[in-house]
């Protein structure tokens, strides 16, 4: 099967989607127990989330990184990841796109869509791509009050993948089921995504 340069892959249901992000205890710790983001949790930087297992375990280092030592799935409402990527702009201009209309639309949106490619579970890149949406302003406050519906310390099941993966076991199983995820024909437009399944 022949993967889409940019294609979003994610876990997801009729009303929810799951992203990822890691952090350190003392930010990840709390948000588990509130099950919603809380101080020391910062609202006024941007905090990116990513559909993709793997893409994240690259970021990470399978949690061994310093401040990203707590993998959390937080599942968000497909509506607001939706409201996200309509939002969004391209933190780098595609070929063929106006720079100015880039330029202007960069400034105005809250949102900042990356395709970075996809990695393989030793972190070696793959020849596709995979998004990382970037949140500020107006968009951080939605995710945070609105559509985060919840939080899951993955940290456990990491290392044990992680220890599995070291000792050369096949660990297909035990990763997430991740699938296309259908966008709108106006969201890939926006995002630039590619492919999309029908």
């Amino acid at each position: 099967m022949t993967i889409p340069y940019r294609q979003i892959r994610a876990v997801f249901t009729e009303e929810a989607i799951t992203v990822y992000q890691a952090y350190d205890p003392v930010i990840a710790d709390p948000a588990v127990a509130a099950q919603r983001f809380v101080p020391p949790f910062k609202r006024e930087r941007m905090t990116w989330i990513k559909p993709s297992f793997l893409w994240m375990m690259y970021r990470c280092g399978w949690a061994t990184k310093p401040g990203q030592t707590k993998v959390l799935a937080v599942d968000i409402s497909r509506e607001g990841f939706e409201w996200a990527l309509g939002h969004s702009c391209l933190s780098h201009p595609d070929g063929g796109t106006d720079p100015e209309a880039w330029r202007g639309r960069l400034r105005e949106s809250p949102v900042r869509v990356q395709w970075d490619p996809e990695r393989d579970p030793h972190h070696n890149p793959l020849p596709y791509r995979s998004i990382q949406i970037g949140l500020s302003g107006e968009a951080v406050t939605r995710y945070l009050d609105r559509w985060t519906l919840r939080i899951t310390d993955l940290t456990a099941q990491v290392h044990d993948i992680r220890r599995a993966l070291r000792d050369g076991q096949d660990i297909t199983g035990m990763l997430p089921a991740e699938r296309p995820y259908p966008l709108p024909e106006e969201l890939a437009r926006v995002t630039g995504a590619s492919g999309q399944p029908v």
